[in-house]
């Protein structure tokens, strides 16, 4: 039962961002924002959708009880989410799952962005981590936190790349 919430949340969580998302992207398109990175962008949302896909799969499937750490986990995995808000607080209508790079903007270095570049990066990562680490899905956790690691490696060369040279910083 508490998996069905977990998973819920989460889901609900990336289906009100990719809302967010929209709103921004066409907020800042509407200021020249110039886009980079589409290429890999649907294998970035397949990624996360065959992450919960296989959570549940293993989960159910492999009849995963919650782990015995699970009040522990959770309680990093909630603490997670204040780091989230906060990144993306501080970008506004900046924020995007998408990279959207408006030119001659300032850099923003607020919030979490004084001490890290890419700090919800850093939440995502931990997630894909704890979440299956709740339910001792195993597979899922190495799996996508692999996966993750691959796609952080293009996409954030790829957000460098973009913000160096159109930003000010």
């Amino acid at each position: 039962m508490i998996i069905w919430f977990v998973i819920g949340f989460f889901v609900c969580q990336r289906l009100i961002e990719m809302l967010v998302a929209k709103r921004n992207e066409k907020k800042v398109k509407a200021v020249g924002a110039i886009e980079f990175g589409a290429s890999h962008y649907p294998y970035m949302v397949a990624m996360h959708a065959g992450f919960f896909l296989s959570l549940m799969v293993e989960v159910w499937g492999l009849n995963r009880p919650p782990s015995r750490y699970f009040l522990v986990l959770l309680v990093f995995l909630l603490a997670t989410q204040v780091i989230r808000y906060w990144a993306l607080c501080s970008l506004g209508t900046y924020w995007n799952t998408k990279i959207l790079v408006v030119p001659n903007a300032m850099m923003v270095k607020k919030g979490p962005y004084r001490w890290l570049k890419h700090p919800n990066y850093v939440v995502v990562a931990i997630e894909l981590m704890l979440i299956p680490l709740l339910f001792n899905a195993y597979f899922t956790a190495i799996l996508f936190t692999c996966l993750n690691a691959w796609m952080m490696a293009v996409r954030i060369q790829t957000e460098e790349k973009a913000l160096n040279q159109y930003l000010l910083n």
